[in-house]
């Protein structure tokens, strides 16, 4: 017994690939001397090893079994290590599958995936904003970055690195180089406005300098930061309280725009904002306006100018990114097709 026990630690200390080749051996050895001794048992190699998994894993079915002194010896000796041998296995594999979930839960499991989002410092904006994605999105990857010891958000394709957001180790076990884009929520756990953008800025140097390919977006506190960002070539920045602040003046002031607001900014209801490609038999922006118009969408801007109304003869220009509002049902049935990006 103390034999066996000195045994089984010493193959419990081996690594899981060299236990899984011990016990393949093992099977293999023990089905092929099986078939030696019994040929007229088992009739074929493969039954014999039919019979050594049976005795390992249920202490056989009855279908077959030794009946000779020399194999019922190995029946014996199956017994003995064969099973025991099995369910150091099996412990292996459920250790294995509890350390993978572990290590998840902690942030410490490298993402490998593509085309993700990956969203930085965890905040209850952070969690609105997942749920925006995932209702929009349904199969896209997020990876959430923060210093935080536990996923903080429990759903399968919401993937959690735990570390400091400004370190390049992290933003690889991030998967940065292959995401689609970056959004930097100010940190909620900093009270001076000035360092919550100190923060945020730190990490949108830290992504341009590892990946300036990345559409990266940033809430910032202060709109006197806002030049900053632009210096280390932040894509997109979001002033968190100035925009808050002017949609409230907008409800108070001309009552019921919010419903209008509320759809635009939420993929949950009614209509919503898209991008289009430049259709080939387009040439001006009145061609664009009356073909989306009669498929049940309306052009409002090229990028950031929203003056298309007012230059409808005018020839739509070769690096036009065209955005339009419409319904998700319009948008998927006829115009998903050819668009770029939503």
């Amino acid at each position: 017994m103390f034999l066996i026990r000195r045994l089984s630690m010493k193959l419990l200390r081996l690594k899981n690939s060299i236990l899984a080749a011990i016990a393949l051996m093992f099977m293999i050895l023990t089905a092929s001397l099986a078939y030696l001794l019994e040929p007229d048992t088992f009739t074929t190699w493969f039954n014999a090893l039919y019979w050594v998994l049976t005795t390992m894993a249920t202490v056989g079915y009855g279908d077959y079994y030794a009946v000779t002194p020399l194999g019922k010896l190995l029946t014996i000796f199956i017994y003995i290590f064969g099973i025991g041998l099995l369910s150091l296995v099996i412990g292996k594999i459920i250790d294995s599958i509890a350390d993978m979930h572990r290590r998840r839960e902690t942030g410490k499991l490298k993402f490998h995936g593509k085309h993700h989002v990956i969203i930085m410092n965890w905040s209850r904006k952070a969690k609105y904003a997942i749920e925006e994605l995932l209702s929009s999105s349904p199969d896209i990857d997020i990876v959430i970055v923060d210093d935080l010891e536990k996923h903080p958000y429990d759903h399968p394709k919401v993937h959690f690195v735990s570390g400091d957001p400004t370190s390049a180790d992290i933003l690889n076990q991030a998967g940065m180089q292959e995401a689609r884009a970056a959004i930097i929520f100010a940190d909620p756990k900093i009270d001076d406005a000035s360092l919550v953008d100190g923060k945020s800025l730190l990490i949108a140097s830290s992504i341009e300098s590892l990946a300036p390919q990345v559409h990266t977006t940033v809430e910032v506190m202060m709109e006197k930061h806002t030049k900053n960002f632009r210096h280390v070539k932040v894509n997109e920045f979001i002033l968190s309280h100035d925009a808050v602040s002017r949609l409230a003046v907008k409800s108070a002031l001309e009552e019921g725009n919010m419903d209008i607001f509320s759809q635009l900014l939420s993929r949950q209801h009614g209509a919503d904002i898209f991008q289009v490609p430049v259709d080939p038999s387009w040439k001006t922006y009145e061609d664009a306006f009356v073909d989306l118009l009669q498929q049940g969408a309306t052009l409002i801007s090229d990028r950031n100018d929203m003056q298309i109304n007012c230059k409808l003869k005018e020839n739509i220009p070769a690096d036009a990114k065209l955005f339009v509002i419409c319904h998700t049902s319009v948008y998927d049935q006829k115009l998903s097709g050819k668009s770029v990006t939503s």
